[in-house]
């Protein structure tokens, strides 16, 4: 299910709508009992997401406007994510408990954050600041919206049934020759451009130094990964990173998350359709960044820096699955966090995690750009992450 891509930026009540209304309609296929469930510590309810983007709404934008009554001042405390400056919260862990307020209620205080919004809308037509709090908060709305697919794909795979979030089958994969496209290195600008939103840590844009560089014209398939799990790639440690190979054997790894291996001894995968036959020329994803590293280095090639990934963008197409880079999450020389309530949104977590780039099939419409930086710790496989390769020469 896609996402419209946001209305032009001269119709902040369009985009608002747009955004809002996509979200309820990725909830829509669930029950209730589905909007509750919380399968791990990383993941999130459905529930929570409807009313942590709320929350968001409320607190950044309709809080500091005269006449706006909070719909119940208890949901500061339960649907605050990570922000310290607006004090304690609900413990992230224990999302999966609040049985109440009731999925019902969630949308009733949706609909009252959106009434008021329609009026921060139309009054954002004569105040830039507005408006860009206002554009925050959609794209805050589309990160979650990939998160409610992210995390109920999760939930589903846990349930020994096995149950789809949609019907169909998923259209089959054409595998295309694997090219390299040389880039001759030099000096490249790298970050946002100004033209249009960006989050704070996609700037300041700055050079950087390359060196002549190879990056491959699409991502890994699941049919060449097959062949790293058939040569015995998750049980020789010369491809492993140390931290990568201790979780191989304490979590005992044997393929990318969701892989499925049948009673006739065949493997399927589970996706948002259910379990269906393993597609070999579908990318691979569910992987880890140590997975995609040790694939690398079996492959005899590495992974690109994200500065490699985003100078030679223009030479591959990409948006199927988010790409591993052998870039730390780090800020930009002269990196300057947003103001406000959301100075914390990105800066506090530029350590210990690793750059993704590039988008996937659950990244809505209008969210993906070349300067975007995703990012999450090396271990996490739930995502909707894959693998491009490059190589010097």
């Amino acid at each position: 299910m896609k996402a419209a891509a946001l209305p032009s930026p001269t119709s902040p009540a369009e985009a608002y709508a747009a955004v809002r209304a996509h979200s309820e309609a990725l909830a829509a296929p669930l029950s209730a009992e589905d909007c509750i469930i919380q399968s791990m510590p990383d993941a999130s309810p459905v529930k929570w997401h409807l009313a942590h983007s709320t929350w968001f709404f409320e607190t950044v934008i309709l809080g500091g406007r005269a006449g706006y009554k909070p719909f119940d001042p208890r949901f500061a405390y339960l649907f605050n994510s990570y922000y310290e400056a607006l004090g304690p919260r609900h413990p992230r862990p224990r999302r999966g408990l609040l049985t109440r307020p009731t999925l019902e209620e969630v949308y009733a205080y949706r609909a009252h954050v959106d009434a008021a919004m329609a009026q921060a809308c139309g009054d954002a037509h004569g105040d830039n600041a507005l408006r860009d709090a206002i554009t925050l908060g959609l794209h805050h709305e589309q990160q979650h919206q990939e998160l409610i697919l992210t995390d109920i794909k999760h939930a589903f795979f846990s349930n020994p049934l096995l149950p789809a979030y949609r019907t169909g089958k998923p259209a089959p994969w054409t595998r295309a020759p694997l090219e390299w496209r040389a880039h001759q290195g030099g000096v490249a600008d790298i970050g946002h451009d100004a033209s249009g939103f960006a989050f704070d840590n996609e700037s300041p844009r700055h050079q950087v130094l390359l060196h002549p560089f190879r990056i491959a014209s699409r991502a890994v398939s699941n049919g060449e990964y097959q062949a790293f799990i058939a040569d015995g790639g998750y049980r020789r440690p010369e491809f492993w990173l140390s931290d990568g190979w201790a979780r191989v054997q304490d979590e005992h790894w044997e393929a990318p998350l969701y892989w499925l291996k049948d009673d006739d001894g065949s493997e399927s995968v589970f996706t948002l359709n259910g379990a269906q036959p393993l597609d070999a020329d579908a990318p691979v994803e569910h992987v880890s960044f140590y997975e995609a590293a040790a694939y690398a280095a079996w492959a005899r090639k590495r992974l690109p820096t994200e500065f490699e990934w985003e100078a030679s963008a223009p030479l591959f197409p990409h948006g199927e699955v988010w790409e591993w880079t052998r870039s730390s999450y780090d800020p930009y020389p002269g990196f300057k966090a947003f103001e406000g309530v959301a100075a914390e949104y990105n800066g506090k977590f530029m350590v210990g995690q690793m750059v993704l780039r590039g988008g996937s099939s659950a990244t809505p419409p209008g969210h993906i750009r070349d300067s975007y930086r995703n990012f999450f710790p090396p271990a996490a496989r739930w995502q909707f992450s894959g693998i491009r390769l490059a190589e010097d020469i």
